[in-house]
């Protein structure tokens, strides 16, 4: 394709009003640009402006995303992207605050940051792209790495067993989890509305395989022979318990779902509640950062109900 007709289908994308089309710059049949586009027609047909969400990323393919949204978009430190994204969250309540990063940044150096977000149901909607290895770095064994497979890190064959994303998730407390092959958009999609609903915390494991960094090591062929290998294993079951949701290679058995879909209050709206019925003019800073407290959230919260004052309280 010519550089003009790239430009004419740019020109004529219906999303180039919320996407900067430019910043596609992934690997031709990765799916992470089609995850990236099922994200914004939801935002799009929920009537969502730039000024209603924020999209924070990770380091690695996938953190690469935030480049591609007009809007709110922070291209985080490595693994510390859900900890941003409480901060938005917690300055900000009002936001639809969206985590899209990989497996290796949310749950590897991320890992613990996961875990006590869902925990504590902030009320934010993670989505981890989940291609199996480190994909920009050059293929290295991840916690999502299955056992036997070739990485550049473990040229024999990784011996470590993987992380269960959606049984960590549920496990840890999240109010809704999901996970989805990325070539289904309209299933992704159906999950992304009901995260944005969610009063809590939300959690979409996406697969995504990297057919570079893992399909050539492990002799699966181009992007396309990928996408059908993965399309072979994937069965959809909706009622099965997130700890029995299968993700074997081996056995050729991925169950794809909705494992968890309950309402219970998010944290936020709940310390947000105890602060003004506390009251504001009565709180000291200390107290302030007793109720507020998140660890590696940095929030300035505005405090003008006092008369003839206004006190800004940073609290970490």
């Amino acid at each position: 394709m010519l550089p003009q007709d790239q430009l004419t289908d740019m020109q004529d994308h219906p999303l180039r009003d919320m996407l900067n089309l430019q910043r596609f710059i992934f690997c031709p049949g990765c799916l992470i640009g089609t995850i990236i586009t099922s994200i914004t027609s939801c935002l799009k047909e929920r009537g969502l402006t730039s000024k209603d969400y924020a999209i924070v990323s990770g380091i690695g393919c996938t953190g690469r995303s935030s480049g591609c949204f007009k809007a709110p978009a922070f291209h985080t430190t490595h693994g510390r992207a859900i900890p941003f994204a409480t901060g938005l969250k917690l300055a900000n309540p009002k936001l639809k605050v969206i985590v899209l990063s990989g497996d290796g940044d949310l749950f590897a150096i991320g890992g613990n940051h996961f875990i006590h977000a869902a925990r504590r149901n902030i009320e934010i909607t993670v989505l981890c792209v989940n291609n199996n290895v480190y994909g920009m770095t050059g293929g290295q064994v991840a916690p999502t790495t299955h056992i036997g497979d070739i990485t550049s890190t473990t040229p024999y064959g990784n011996m470590e067993p993987p992380f269960n994303l959606v049984s960590l998730a549920a496990a840890s407390g999240a109010t809704y989890v999901a996970r989805w092959p990325g070539y289904d958009t309209l299933r992704l999609q159906r999950s992304i509305f009901k995260s944005l609903d969610n009063e809590g915390f939300s959690f979409i494991e996406v697969l995504a395989p990297c057919f570079i960094q893992y399909g050539t090591k492990n002799k699966l062929g181009d992007a396309v022979e990928m996408l059908e290998w993965l399309r072979k294993q994937i069965k959809i079951r909706m009622d099965c318990p997130p700890h029995e949701a299968t993700f074997d290679f081996k056995e050729g058995i991925i169950i794809c779902g909705e494992f968890v879909d309950e309402q219970r209050e998010g944290l936020i709206s709940k310390r947000f509640k105890s602060f003004f019925q506390v009251g504001p003019c009565n709180l000291g800073l200390q107290a302030a950062t007793t109720i507020f407290s998140i660890p590696f959230s940095l929030i300035a919260i505005s405090i003008s109900a006092c008369p003839g004052s206004e006190q800004v309280y940073v609290l970490t």
